[in-house]
This record gives C-alpha cells, sequence and structure tokens, in this order.
C-alpha cells in the first residue's frame, strides 16, 4: 500500500464527526458505517467498482435528516482524493465511464483539473431509498467535486428504478475515478500544458 497514494481525513463540527481513510492503489476492501445503510452500500459500490480502500466512519445528527452526515462525508471524500493525488505526476487525468445496470444507464466523466465544476442530470421518482433521501445524492457529488477540485460531470441517460440509477452513478464514478487517478509510463510530469494540475 503506497503511502503517496494514501489519505486520512477527519472532520469534526457541531452536526457531524466523519473519519475517513481512502487507499487509490487498492483492492476494494472496505469498512463503512455512516449510520445509513443505502448510503454504505453505494460506498462500498463506489470502492469496489474503483479498486479503492475505503475506510468511513460518521457519527452525524440523523435525528435531524440525512443531509449533515451525507454531504459531510462527501466534503471529507474530496479532501481525501486531492490529498492522496499529491502532486499529480503521471496520472491520466480523465476519466470517464457509462454504465449499465438492468434498465439504466449511467454516466460518469471526471477530469481532475484542480478547477472544481459538477453537472448532474437525472430525476429521481421517489423522496428516498431506504433512508437515504435520493435529492441528497447531488448534494453528496457536488461536496467530492468542490472539495476535490474536480470537474465531473454525471447523468442518468435512462433508467426507472431509483435503487439501480443511484448505484449506478456511485459504481460510474468509482470506475471513472480509477482511470483518472490511474498512472500511465508515457505520462513523465502532468497531463497539462500548464505544468500543473
Amino acid at each position: 500500500m503506497p503511502a503517496e497514494r494514501s489519505a486520512k481525513q477527519r472532520r469534526k463540527t457541531k452536526e457531524t464527526d466523519v473519519s475517513l481513510t481512502l487507499n487509490l492503489d487498492g483492492s476494494g476492501t472496505t469498512q463503512l458505517n455512516t449510520g445509513i445503510g443505502f448510503f454504505d452500500h453505494m460506498l462500498d459500490g463506489f470502492a469496489r467498482h474503483g479498486f479503492f480502500d475505503l475506510k468511513v466512519q460518521v457519527t452525524g445528527d440523523l435525528i435531524v435528516d440525512t443531509h449533515h452526515t451525507i454531504e459531510d462525508t462527501g466534503i471529507v471524500l474530496g479532501n481525501a482524493i486531492r490529498i492522496a493525488l499529491r502532486d499529480k505526476k503521471g496520472i491520466r487525468r480523465y476519466g470517464s465511464c457509462i454504465l449499465p445496470m438492468d434498465e439504466t444507464l449511467a454516466l460518469c466523466a471526471i477530469d481532475l483539473s484542480g478547477r472544481p465544476y459538477f453537472s448532474f442530470e437525472g430525476e429521481f421518482t421517489t423522496e428516498r431509498v431506504g433512508y437515504m433521501d435520493t435529492e441528497m445524492v447531488r448534494e453528496f457529488f457536488y461536496a467530492i467535486s468542490y472539495s476535490a477540485g474536480m470537474n465531473l460531470h454525471m447523468k442518468i441517460l435512462s433508467g426507472t428504478n431509483n435503487h439501480h440509477m443511484i448505484e449506478g452513478l456511485f459504481k460510474a464514478f468509482g470506475r471513472a475515478l480509477d482511470e483518472a487517478t490511474g498512472k500511465d509510463p508515457r505520462i513523465k510530469d502532468v497531463m497539462s500544458t500548464k505544468g500543473s494540475l
């Protein structure tokens, strides 16, 4: 487990206490406890399909709702991605995935440019899946994109089952991020005409 591609982060506020460890060069192993079962399931899919080792422990104000827990986890995960990448030398920078899941087709495209931008297109037809509010899907990925400095585009191209649509997005994000963070021996410095990312 190369230390230079790992990060350990903690964020503690009056609303949440999030501890997270990420290894970009892992095998997809997870230890997850956010207090929201469906969210844990989605994080597991992200890590397994991206081959990231991920540990997440969250104590949040779930008596209020799921917003703070999910958003703050996104902030911490984005920070961990940014820190684990260090100077970004040798990485592909770009990654994309169009992922089928039964009737659903989900798209994710990433540029690890250092400049945050987020675009999301997708409509859910239920307020929640399990104990996770569906409106928090967008908020989670928005938080990641801005704390990681990531250009992130996500789109549900087709789908009717809300579970499949959300899971498709998380898995597509994992695969696209694996591609973008992957090393290419042809890239000697950083993939930018500016000389830095």
